[in-house]
């Protein structure tokens, strides 16, 4: 069963990221320190590397339809990858309980944020705008400062808490340029991809990845992953976003339960 464990919460972390797209991979480092005793630290490169390769077939997928803006992900991808490090370093610095109080803040946070259901508001002036006849931004200096703004975020939430960062670039992407929700979800898979990838190779640099459970793990995710894909049509979205946010809900009371009562990381 120990052995089998890692494929399992793959797979349904997975199917969460199928279901929800780029919300789902904040739940793969919380499973991880619940049912495997990881610690945030030990946790963090296992979930780099599910949402590295999950988000890389998001990335085929958006590539096929022309939906990708390389060169907002190329921007938002580089200052990631300036902020990962300093998350990393600033993760093997902190004792695990404050990061596990981090990681089931956030997971309120999401879960809140899902369960209201409602729309991003759209800044009334976004500072990315598309070129009219060029179908490109203009790249002004307002447009690339907030890129740079979100990449940096990103990055640092990625390398910090081994999370995606996509729950944050998603809806910053959406309130700040007029994109479609599908030009942003396959630029923000892009973004996901690079600086997730920069972050596991880090780690891995670092030698702590505990690949016995990594690679089950991974395999299980992308496994999920298709069979979120397949049934992310035939459900209705309202359920899927209440299920989700009740699951950040629980999962970060456990582990302020967790924090609350020193249990074994």
């Amino acid at each position: 069963m120990t052995e089998l464990l890692p494929v399992l919460l793959g797979i349904g972390t997975g199917v969460l990221l199928g279901l929800t797209g780029a919300g789902g991979g904040v739940v793969a480092a919380p499973l991880l320190i619940l049912t495997m005793h990881q610690s945030v630290t030990s946790s963090a490169p296992i979930a780099l590397a599910a949402v590295s390769l999950g988000s890389a077939v998001g990335v085929l997928m958006g590539l096929r339809e022309g939906i990708v803006r390389y060169r907002a992900a190329l921007l938002l991808s580089l200052m990631g990858l300036l902020a990962s490090p300093v998350g990393i370093h600033l993760a093997r610095l902190l004792p695990n309980r404050p990061l596990l109080l981090a990681f089931a803040l956030l997971l309120l946070f999401q879960g809140w944020r899902y369960w209201r259901a409602e729309g991003v508001p759209q800044d009334q002036h976004p500072p990315c705008q598309i070129h009219p006849s060029q179908g490109r931004f203009i790249w002004n200096r307002r447009c690339t400062l907030t890129m740079m703004r979100m990449g940096l975020f990103t990055g640092f939430l990625s390398g910090l808490l081994g999370v995606g960062g996509g729950f944050i670039l998603v809806p910053a992407m959406r309130r700040h340029t007029p994109l479609s929700i599908h030009s942003i979800a396959a630029t923000s898979l892009m973004v996901l991809t690079i600086v997730s990838t920069g972050g596991l190779l880090q780690w891995m640099a670092l030698g702590n990845i505990p690949w016995r459970i990594g690679i089950p793990f991974t395999g299980g995710v992308l496994l999920g992953m298709a069979l979120g894909r397949l049934k992310a049509r035939s459900l209705p979205e309202g359920l899927i976003r209440r299920v989700f946010a009740l699951l950040c809900v629980v999962v970060a009371g456990s582990l302020l339960f967790k924090v609350a009562f020193a249990l074994p990381s």
